[in-house]
C-alpha cells in the first residue's frame, strides 16, 4: 500500500479545518507562439502523464481516520476531467491571466478523483499561450511538483537548481568506521566519546529549535496580514534576473535566498507603512519551508520538507542593513536547528498510530494561529529553458497556497536565467497585491544599484592606491 505520511495527510486536515481554503500548489507557464492543435496537445499530455503513475491515482480514506489515506489506481480515470481549455477575455493581458490563475487556485480539487488539474489558456496577447497546473499539496511539495510538471515538457527537467539545496549536499549519516579509528582501543574509546559529545550537542540544539518553533506559533503578531480567509484570491507576480541577485550576493557575501527574502521584507514593510501600521521588529514572522529531499529522491511524489520561522526585519529601514539582518537571522535559525527539529517531529509522528496523529493534526489546524504572518517558499527549478511541443516556455510563475490565517504567501522559483515570484493573497485582505509584487522588483533593483556603486568606489580606491604607489 502507498500510504500518505503524516505530513502529506496534514495538508488534507489543514484544508478540512477551513472551508475557505484550497491547499493546492500551482505553476503558471507562459509559452511563446500560438497554442498547438488541441487534439495533438492532448495526445502529447496523455503520453507524458502516463510516465507518472500518481497522475492516475486517487485517495482512498478510512472511516474515522482508523488508517492513513492511501493512493489507489482510479479505475475511471479520464484525462478530459483534468485538462481544461479556456480563453481569456480580450485584451488577454497579464492582469487577466493572473486573475484567472487566482480564481482557479481558489477552488478545491475533487477528492473523488486524482488531485490535479491542467488549464490550457489561449487568447493571451503578444502571440503567447499559457498552461496552469494545479496539484494538491498532499500529493507533492514544491520540488516534487516542479519535477512532475517539467516531465510534461519535451526534454523533462534536465539540470535543476535543486542540486544546490542544503539537503542535496549533505552526506548521509554513517556509523564509525574502524578504518578511521584504527585497532587501538584508546582510539575506539576516543571516537565513541567524540561521537556521543557531538550527538548530545546536536540534540540540545535540536531541542532549542523545537522550542523556537513552538514559541513562534504561539506568540501572536498584531498586523492586518493575519486573520480570517475568504474564498476569493488575488495573484500577482514579479521577475528578477538571477545575474542581478548574484551580483548582490558577491558584493555582500550573502545567499540568493537572503537577497530574495530581503526584497520580500522591504515590500512588506512598505505595505505596513502605507496602511499606517508600525513595522515593529516582531511584526512579520515568516514560515520558510526547507527541503529535506536527498538527491536520489528528487522525483519522488511526496512531501519532504521541514520549516524555519524567522522574523523578517521589517523594522530596518536601510536596505543593506536589512539584507544583513536577514542573513544573520537565517544563520542563527539554522544554527539553532529549527530545520532538524521540524524534520525530527514529522519523522516521530510517522511512528505514532495514524488515528492519534490525525486527531492531533485536526486539533492543531483548527487552532486560531496568529504567530506566523506569511509564507515564503523558495523552489529550485530547471536551469535550462523548457520547451513544450517545440515551443519555448518563456516564464514559470509559482502559485503558493494560503491557509491557517496566513492571508498572503510568496513562492519563488528559479528557472533558466531568472527568479520568478508568485504572490497569492486573500481577496479582501490585500487589495494592494500589485504593489506587493512590484515592491519586490524595486527592492532587488535598489540592492543591485547599491552593490554596483560599492564596486565602483572600491575600484576607484584600488586605482588610487596603484597611482600613488
Amino acid at each position: 500500500m502507498d500510504q500518505l505520511t503524516t505530513l502529506d495527510a496534514g495538508f488534507l486536515k489543514a484544508e478540512d479545518a477551513d472551508r475557505h481554503v484550497s491547499l493546492a500548489i500551482g505553476g503558471l507557464a507562459v509559452i511563446e507562439g500560438p497554442i498547438p492543435d488541441r487534439d495533438a496537445l492532448m495526445e502529447t499530455l496523455a503520453e507524458r502523464i502516463r510516465a507518472c503513475p500518481r497522475f492516475a491515482q486517487r485517495l482512498r480514506t478510512r472511516p474515522f481516520d482508523l488508517g492513513a489515506p492511501e493512493w489507489v489506481d482510479d479505475p475511471s480515470f479520464d484525462l478530459a476531467r483534468h485538462v481544461r481549455h479556456i480563453a481569456l477575455p480580450r485584451p488577454g493581458g497579464d492582469r487577466e491571466l493572473f486573475q484567472l490563475a487566482a480564481d482557479v487556485i481558489s477552488r478545491r480539487l475533487d477528492r473523488d478523483r486524482p488531485l490535479w488539474e491542467i488549464w490550457l489558456i489561449e487568447g493571451l496577447s503578444d502571440n503567447r499561450w499559457a498552461m496552469l497546473t494545479k496539484i494538491h499539496h498532499c500529493m507533492a511539495d514544491g520540488i516534487a511538483a516542479t519535477h512532475m510538471l517539467a516531465g510534461l515538457c519535451d526534454d523533462g527537467i534536465g539540470e535543476s537548481f535543486a542540486h544546490r539545496i542544503r539537503a542535496a549536499k549533505e552526506p548521509k549519516a554513517r556509523g564509525i568506521s574502524p578504518s578511521i579509528l584504527g585497532v587501538n582501543p584508546l582510539n575506539v574509546l576516543g571516537g565513541l566519546w567524540n561521537l556521543s559529545t557531538a550527538v548530545t550537542a546536536t540534540a540540545a540544539r535540536t531541542a532549542l529549535g523545537a522550542a523556537e518553533i513552538a514559541a513562534g506559533l504561539l506568540r501572536p503578531t498584531t498586523t492586518s496580514l493575519n486573520g480570517p480567509i475568504t474564498t476569493l484570491r488575488r495573484y500577482s507576480v514579479a521577475r528578477v534576473p538571477l545575474a542581478d541577485i548574484a551580483h548582490v550576493c558577491q558584493t555582500f557575501d550573502v545567499t540568493i535566498n537572503d537577497v530574495a527574502l530581503a526584497a520580500i521584507t522591504e515590500s512588506y514593510r512598505n505595505i505596513l507603512v502605507q496602511r499606517g501600521e508600525a513595522p515593529l521588529p516582531d511584526a512579520l514572522r515568516a514560515l520558510v519551508p526547507v527541503s529535506m529531499r536527498s538527491p536520489d529522491a528528487m522525483d519522488k511524489t511526496d512531501n519532504r520538507v521541514s520549516v524555519m520561522l524567522p522574523y523578517l526585519p521589517v523594522d530596518e529601514e536601510h536596505p543593506i542593513e536589512r539584507l544583513r539582518a536577514v542573513h544573520s537571522r537565517l544563520d542563527r535559525t539554522k544554527s539553532h536547528r529549527q530545520r532538524q527539529a521540524g524534520h525530527a517531529f514529522v519523522s516521530l509522528a510517522n511512528l505514532v498510530p495514524f488515528p492519534l496523529t490525525a486527531w492531533a493534526v485536526r486539533l492543531l489546524t483548527r487552532f486560531p494561529q496568529r504567530g506566523v504572518t506569511t509564507l515564503a517558499t523558495n523552489v529550485p527549478g530547471p536551469r535550462q529553458p523548457l520547451q513544450l511541443m517545440g515551443q519555448r516556455v518563456l516564464s514559470v510563475f509559482p502559485v503558493p497556497p494560503i491557509a491557517m490565517q496566513l492571508r498572503t504567501g510568496v513562492a519563488m522559483l528559479s528557472y533558466a536565467e531568472d527568479m520568478f515570484f508568485g504572490v497569492l493573497a486573500d481577496y479582501d485582505a490585500v487589495a494592494d497585491i500589485e504593489a506587493l509584487a512590484r515592491g519586490i522588483e524595486t527592492a532587488v533593483a535598489r540592492l543591485v544599484a547599491i552593490s554596483k556603486q560599492r564596486k565602483r568606489i572600491r575600484g576607484r580606491r584600488g586605482l588610487s592606491l596603484v597611482v600613488n604607489n
